[in-house]
């Protein structure tokens, strides 16, 4: 089996190549296509999948909410993917409100990639639901005394992310539970 993931941006990626292989079952290859953001991906979602033809292959497609309705964005990409013919074997998350919120949702990963102090704060009113920062990348840029930068910052937080469900923000818990389902389409 293959999991083909499409993504907005390069940071999105960096990620995903670090969590997948903890993740998947070991009979699941994987790869990543970013997009040039998300008026490139949006765009062109629907031709990439309809064009996809490899066999026993699943999707999902990883975009930041950014200040849209998270239902809405979610909706118009879920009609691409009914037109393109891959409903069945095809998930659609979203990242709420950025990629930088999944980071904001384990502070000890962001403290053991930057060496800050920052695993206490993970209670505080702030950072308790992380999809709730509609700022993330401005606050993890902060904590870190503007030493984190997207991709470079993707790969040096990623290894340390807990994948049990505990990173307060809900919208990486359920992209991790996704990947798992399309792991049994």
């Amino acid at each position: 089996m293959n999991l083909v993931c499409f993504t907005e941006e390069r940071s999105a990626k960096e990620m995903l190549q670090i969590v997948l292989p903890e993740i998947l079952p070991d009979n699941f290859s994987h790869s990543v296509i970013p997009f040039e953001g998300k008026n490139d991906l949006d765009k062109q979602i629907e031709k990439k999948l309809k064009n996809y033809k490899t066999p026993n292959t699943v999707f999902l497609i990883l975009r930041d909410q950014d200040s849209a309705i998270c239902t809405d964005v979610k909706r118009e990409l879920l009609d691409k993917v009914n037109e393109s013919g891959k409903k069945n074997v095809s998930i659609v998350r979203i990242a709420c409100h950025e990629l930088e919120n999944f980071y904001l949702g384990d502070l000890s990963a962001v403290e053991q990639a930057f060496n800050k102090k920052l695993s206490l704060s993970q209670t505080s009113k702030k950072f308790r639901n992380a999809d709730n920062l509609g700022n993330a990348k401005q606050e993890l840029q902060k904590i870190t005394n503007k030493e984190y930068q997207p991709i470079s910052g993707s790969k040096a937080i990623t290894p340390y992310l807990k994948l049990d469900g505990s990173n307060t923000s809900t919208s990486f818990n359920m992209l991790l539970s996704g990947v798992k389902k399309l792991c049994t389409i």
